[in-house]
């Protein structure tokens, strides 16, 4: 008994974790998301059913998540770039204010209540979501990114984006350079690329910043980071990333963009509900 589950319903939220590794995997390559659109989800009802409480509870999935994430991101975006699809220059310009976001995405973690993390997971993912679902590979804001200093916030809003929701941003940055006429392929090899430091630093962040709440998290977790669910799910995702990276360059996308933005309305509505109850 752990938390008070039998070890019976403990095998099942292990199997649990394990699937939605592989799909997190997958859709790492796939969509360039980094599949913390998945991770979250899954921890969230395999840690609310070990008794976590909800003073923790999002934050320790989100942190969770990044850490999670960060071995996928990296094999996703070396097979992209072995493909040749990753845009050096869009990587350069966002990466260092993308980190920065992280680690402020991670201080706001030391003192924010949960239903921040919460709302934040309900805006982006419900936002992402329509994009998939209505969204038209002809939609344009411009044919290339602005010549504008400005524009390398772009990678902080990414960055804080993904240290708020453990989504990881990629989706976001993907769905940005799609916009300013970026190839779709070049997209999600650059955003996969983007998110790596992310997830590192965030890792790191919500480490520190769970310390304080130690008592109040699962045994072997290291501030808001849990190592049994880093150690169960990151494996499988990290070993399935490069095989999203494939589908993605032989693919059509379509039946898999509508799927998983149903998914990620079902998701939003989950914690939409949490929030309401």
């Amino acid at each position: 008994m752990i938390f008070g589950v039998p070890g019976g319903e403990l095998l099942w939220l292990v199997a649990v974790i394990l699937v939605g590794g592989v799909v997190a995997g997958i859709l790492a390559g796939l969509f360039g998301i980094g599949g913390g659109a998945v991770v979250v989800p899954v921890l969230f009802e395999v840690f609310r059913l070990i008794g976590v409480p909800d003073a923790v509870l999002i934050q320790l999935c989100v942190g969770t998540s990044l850490a999670i994430m960060a071995p996928t991101n990296l094999r996703s975006y070396l097979a992209h770039r072995a493909a040749g699809a990753v845009l050096k220059d869009v990587l350069r310009l966002w990466t260092p204010l993308a980190v920065v976001g992280g680690i402020v995405g991670a201080v706001i973690a030391t003192v924010a209540p949960g239903p921040v993390f919460k709302i934040a997971f309900v805006a982006i993912a419900g936002a992402i979501a329509l994009k998939l679902l209505f969204g038209r590979e002809s939609w344009r804001i411009a044919d290339d990114l602005p010549q504008h200093p400005l524009i390398a916030g772009v990678g902080f809003l990414i960055g804080l984006a993904a240290a708020l929701t453990g989504i990881s941003g990629g989706s976001l940055c993907t769905m940005v350079l799609t916009l300013y006429g970026k190839p779709i392929h070049s997209a999600v090899a650059t955003s996969a690329g983007v998110i790596v430091p992310i997830t590192i630093a965030g890792t790191l962040g919500y480490m520190l910043a769970g310390l304080p709440h130690q008592a109040l998290l699962p045994p072997l977790s290291v501030g808001f980071v849990s190592l049994i669910g880093f150690a169960l799910m990151a494996p499988v995702s990290s070993w399935t990333a490069p095989y999203g990276a494939r589908l993605a360059h032989a693919l059509s996308r379509r039946h898999l963009e509508i799927a998983f933005g149903l998914f990620l309305l079902a998701a939003a509505a989950r914690f939409l509900v949490s929030l309401i109850g």
